[in-house]
């Protein structure tokens, strides 16, 4: 053994970022058994290396860390999703799988964890907290976690943390709710285990409660002033895409709040990914808007790092892992080399590396147990005599994923809606886990498709089949084709299929690479746009009308649900 005066590998002539005092300096950097031995300012050579690498002048950062991830929104496997973003800087990711825990339960955390083990990165994980998020009164999932499942995953491997309690005003009333005994027993084990917030609204004394309770991060869509309290209370908040705005930047650089959130991702699709990149993106959008390279590169490798517990990493220093990018520009963030453990994991002079086809060791590809439907199952039935109601309608907004609930008056004749001339789209909500094949009728209006019909069967949280239009014909054949494909996302116009992507896996993922996924996904994204859907994401807008934790007005197997009140209000009210 040649002890601590000879090192595997140097890496020569780099802007070494120093964390602590958040700059770069130039040095020599001295690797030995993946983790950093020596930051040589002076380039002294008292110690010697097995390899050299030239630097270049480059820049080096640690590696980069997103702690608020769902693999999953990328429609592709851990194993896929790695291999692809360690273009992106990063090597460390923790993923909340929560999607596929609604349709496969702990068997389906299980298979991800294992398709993790394949990544050239480390892949850790969240335990899903709120499977089903309302429970089985309010909606149909496939799977569900109990604190038994919970525990038991908190034993597995690569699981550090509790992933997001969406359920927020349960856990701050007293209840007896799966989340909150888990909550009380890791109190009593391991008080600083870290638990993960979702609190899209809570201010004030009931910020407090989820505070209390232990809770200690947000990652949602917030004014400043909400913002400013989950700041003022302590709490750890991770800024993702929709949260970079200038006003945000603006208000955590003038109050120096940079200890205290981190860049995250929470869900990218699969051509976001391919076009604009993963966390790197989202640093490049805080950059773009002033906010100081330095403190975006402290704010996607420190402060994460941090949260998590991981000790080991997020700094160049003596001792930690040698998880590190080589970056030619630093205003662009451009990433030429990714490093995990000293061992190159990505060069954009290497040619490119991807399997044919991916799987969950072969499990969960007949997911899928709907019957196809008929015309009549697009009949909206109505009791009673003829007449004018008013309609319940979610208004889809073009900017943001909540809804507005308005009404629109539409006749009822021979005991059917007449919604047709309404001006709004059907939408319906069918149970495809086996249980009773139960559907849901409500309607939108706003931003929606405009022309066809659009039908998936990712459609957070639980997952059932979701489908919209402005006529049976095109409603039946996209959803209908999604049944086919054991899962999907599919367009149909005139009758005919406009666009559509196989999602065969849990009725959730693909079997191909990343990049064959974005160009599919990206087909099914033009049909959407050409067919009227007007939104920031209008694939992701259209999978969440059935998510019961984001306001106001949803659409489960079950029915309309005001997401605020959890009241199931009825379709249509009596005109007075």
């Amino acid at each position: 053994m040649k002890g601590l005066n000879h090192a595997d590998i140097c890496v020569r002539n780099v802007n070494v970022f120093n964390s602590y005092f958040k700059t770069f300096f130039s040095a020599d950097v001295y690797i030995k058994d993946g983790k950093f031995l020596y930051i040589d300012r002076k380039r002294s050579g008292e110690i010697t290396a097995e390899a050299e690498i030239d630097g270049k002048g480059n820049y080096m950062i640690p590696g980069l860390i997103d702690i608020h991830m769902h693999i999953e929104s990328s429609l592709v496997t851990p194993e896929a999703f790695c291999e692809y973003t360690a273009r992106n800087g990063l090597t460390t990711i923790v993923s909340e799988p929560h999607e596929i825990a609604n349709v496969c339960g702990k068997d389906g955390i299980l298979a991800m964890i294992a398709s993790g083990r394949q990544s050239p990165y480390d892949c850790y994980y969240a335990i899903p907290s709120n499977v089903p998020i309302m429970g089985r009164q309010y909606e149909t999932s496939g799977g569900t976690i109990t604190c038994e499942d919970m525990l038991e995953l908190k034993q597995a491997e690569n699981v550090i943390c509790l992933g997001e309690v969406m359920n927020f005003r349960e856990i701050i009333e007293e209840n007896d709710s799966e989340v909150g005994k888990f909550i009380d027993c890791i109190h009593e084990q391991e008080p600083v285990y870290p638990l993960e917030g979702h609190c899209p609204e809570l201010v004030d004394a009931d910020l407090a409660k989820f505070l209390f309770r232990g809770i200690q991060s947000d990652h949602c869509t917030h004014s400043v002033e909400e913002l400013k309290q989950r700041f003022e209370n302590g709490m750890f908040v991770q800024l993702q895409d929709v949260m970079v705005t200038q006003e945000v930047i603006d208000y955590v650089c003038k109050n120096q709040l940079y200890e205290y959130f981190s860049f995250v991702t929470d869900d990218t699709f699969p051509d976001i990914l391919c076009r604009k990149g993963h966390v790197d993106a989202v640093m490049r959008k805080a950059i773009g808007f002033g906010m100081k390279p330095e403190y975006a590169v402290y704010c996607t490798t420190y402060t994460p790092a941090r949260r998590m517990n991981l000790l080991d990493r997020g700094v160049i220093a003596p001792g930690r892992l040698a998880d590190f990018v080589l970056l030619d520009d630093l205003d662009t963030l451009h990433i030429v080399q990714t490093y995990k453990k000293g061992s190159c994991i990505y060069d954009i002079n290497e040619p490119e590396k991807e399997k044919e086809t991916y799987t969950l060791g072969g499990l969960f590809e007949d997911t899928v147990h709907s019957r196809k439907l008929v015309l009549d199952d697009f009949t909206v039935p109505a009791d009673g005599e003829d007449r004018t109601v008013n309609v319940r309608v979610m208004k889809i907004l073009p900017g943001s994923n909540r809804t507005e609930e308005v009404f629109v008056p539409m006749q009822i004749k021979d005991h059917k809606l007449q919604w047709k001339e309404s001006g709004c789209q059907l939408v319906m909500v069918v149970e495809r886990h086996g249980r009773d094949n139960h559907i849901a009728y409500g309607f939108s209006c706003g931003s929606g498709i405009k022309q066809g019909a659009c039908a998936s069967s990712y459609a957070h949280d639980s997952h059932d089949l979701i489908v919209m239009g402005n006529n049976e014909t095109d409603m039946m054949t996209a959803v209908n084709r999604v049944i086919e494909l054991q899962g999907g996302i599919t367009a149909a116009l005139d009758g005919q299929i406009s666009g559509e992507i196989a999602l065969p896996i849990a009725g959730l993922l693909t079997r191909k690479s990343v990049q064959k996924t974005a160009e599919e996904f990206d087909n099914v994204r033009k049909a959407f746009n050409e067919q009227g859907y007007e939104h920031i994401n209008n694939i992701m807008n259209f999978c969440l009308l059935s998510l019961t934790c984001v306001s106001a007005l949803k659409l489960t197997d079950r029915g309309y649900l005001n997401t605020e009140t959890f009241v199931q209000p009825a379709l249509y009210e009596e005109i007075s």
